[in-house]
C-alpha cells in the first residue's frame, strides 16, 4: 500500500472500509524482522536565556505574562543577581566567558538552595570542564549590547527579602546556567522493520522506542514529570529489552490489528509567551532570501518593546489574555481592525515591511543612501497608505 492513493498518509487511510480490507487480507499472517537498527543519540543542553526565551519559559511554567516577567528579572537586575534582561543573545561574549568560574564560585558560596548545592557538588566531585571558550555557548558575533540572561554570583544579601515568585525567576535562570556545564543527555535508539506477505506484495511496519541511558543536563533540566510520563517510561524499559532480543530474519507472530479513527487539529493557539517567540522569529515567514536575513534575530519589535506590544494590544482591546491560562484570543474589535487592514493595505500584516525598512536603516547606517532620502520614502509610504483610510469630507 506505500504511495497508495487509498492513503490519507503513511499511516492511515482515507476510508475505513479500506483500513478493514487490508486488515482482512494480513489476517493470521506471521511477520519477518528484514532490518533492525541501533543508534546512541546525543542532545546537548541547550543555550542560554534571552529575554524572549526566558518570557516563554515563565508562562508556561508560572502563567504569568511577558510584561510580568521582565518586571521580575528586571528587578533581579537590580539587586545584582542576574545579568541585563533587555537582550536577544542567548550566548556569552568571550570576556565573560574567561571570568565565568566568579560566577559559579559565587553561587556556590552565596545561593543557599540545598539542589542546586547538590548540582554544583557534583560538578565539582564529576570534573566538568568549566572552560566554554571552544563551545556553542560562546560567540561575539552573535552578541549586539548585550549576552545572554545569567546569574551573576553576587546579591544574595538581598535575596531574602525577594517575593517567592521572584525567587522562583531566578532559580530558573541559574538552572539554565548550570546546564551548560553538565554532559550531554545519552540515548538508546532501536528501530525495527517488520515485512508481511499481502498477496503478490509486501507491507512494511515499524516499530522503534528511545530511552534515555544517561540524564546528563536532564538532571537539572529535568522535564515535568506526572504519573502517566512515569509509567510510560517504564514501558520504554520494557519495550527495549525485548526489542533488544530480537534478531533480523526472526519470524513474529502477529496478535492483532485495531482501526483507530482521528481527525487533523489546528495548530494551538498562542499564549503569552509563544507569542513572544514567535514575535522574535518572524522573519522565518519571509521568502526572499535577502530580506529574510535582514530580519534575522530580529523579528517583529526588540527584547525590550514586545511585552509592551502585548501589552498595549490587550489595553486597546484588540486582543484579550486569559489569566489562568494565558492564552491569547482576538477580540471582535481587533478581527475588524484586522480585516479593514488586511483589505486596504495588507503589506503593512507582512513582516517583509519591517525587513525593508531595516534593510533602508542599514543603507543609510552604510551611507549608501541618504538619510533624507530615506525618511522621505517612508512618509510618503505611510501617507499613501492612511490615504486609503480616511475618508475625504
Amino acid at each position: 500500500m506505500f504511495e497508495s492513493p487509498k492513503l490519507y498518509n503513511e499511516a492511515g487511510f482515507k476510508k475505513e472500509n479500506d483500513a478493514k480490507d487490508f486488515i482482512k487480507n494480513l489476517a493470521g499472517k506471521n511477520g519477518k524482522i528484514v532490518e533492525i537498527k541501533k543508534s546512541k543519540q546525543k542532545e546537548n543542553p541547550p543555550l542560554l536565556f534571552n529575554l524572549a526565551e526566558i518570557q516563554n519559559q515563565c508562562t508556561k511554567k508560572f502563567k504569568i505574562k511577558p510584561d510580568e516577567t521582565l518586571e521580575v528579572i528586571q528587578n533581579l537586575y537590580e539587586k545584582k543577581l542576574v545579568t541585563y534582561p533587555r537582550t536577544d543573545a542567548r550566548v556569552l561574549s568571550t570576556a565573560v566567558a574567561k571570568e565565568i568560574t566568579k560566577n559559579l564560585n559565587g553561587i556556590a558560596r552565596g545561593y543557599k538552595d540545598e539542589e542546586t548545592k547538590g548540582y554544583i557538588k557534583k560538578m565539582v566531585d564529576e570534573k566538568y570542564s568549566t572552560n566554554l571558550l571552544k563551545t556553542k555557548y560562546v560567540n561575539d558575533s552573535k552578541i549586539t549590547d548585550h549576552y545572554a540572561i545569567v546569574p551573576t554570583g553576587q546579591g544574595f544579601e538581598n535575596f531574602n527579602n525577594l517575593p517567592e515568585l521572584h525567587k522562583k525567576v531566578y532559580k530558573i535562570i541559574v538552572n539554565r546556567f548550570l546546564a551548560i556545564f553538565y554532559p550531554a543527555a545519552e540515548y538508546q535508539k532501536i528501530q525495527i522493520t517488520v515485512e508481511i506477505e499481502n498477496g503478490k506484495n509486501r507491507e512494511n511496519f515499524y516499530c522503534s522506542e528511545k530511552i534515555c541511558t544517561k540524564q546528563g543536563f536532564l538532571e537539572i533540566l529535568k522535564p515535568e514529570r506526572t504519573n502517566n510520563k512515569e509509567k510510560e517510561e517504564s514501558n520504554q524499559e520494557n519495550n527495549i529489552e525485548i526489542l533488544k532480543n530480537l534478531k533480523k530474519g526472526q519470524t513474529v507472530e502477529t496478535q492483532n490489528y485495531e482501526l483507530k479513527e482521528a481527525e487533523t487539529s489546528p495548530p494551538s493557539r498562542y499564549n503569552s509567551g509563544s507569542i513572544i517567540l514567535a514575535m522574535e522569529n518572524a522573519g522565518k515567514l519571509i521568502e526572499d532570501e535577502e530580506l529574510r536575513e535582514q530580519i534575522k534575530g530580529a523579528g517583529i519589535g526588540t527584547s525590550a518593546t514586545r511585552a509592551e506590544i502585548i501589552k498595549k494590544l490587550e489595553k486597546i482591546k484588540y486582543i484579550e489574555i486569559n489569566k489562568k491560562t494565558q492564552i491569547i484570543t482576538p477580540t471582535l474589535k481587533g478581527e475588524t481592525i484586522y480585516d479593514i487592514v488586511y483589505s486596504s493595505m495588507p503589506d503593512m500584516l507582512n513582516p517583509k515591511l519591517t525587513a525593508s525598512w531595516e534593510k533602508g536603516l542599514e543603507m543609510v547606517a552604510k551611507k549608501e543612501i541618504e538619510p533624507d532620502i530615506f525618511m522621505k520614502k517612508l512618509t510618503d509610504y505611510i501617507n499613501t497608505k492612511f490615504d486609503k483610510l480616511v475618508i475625504k469630507m
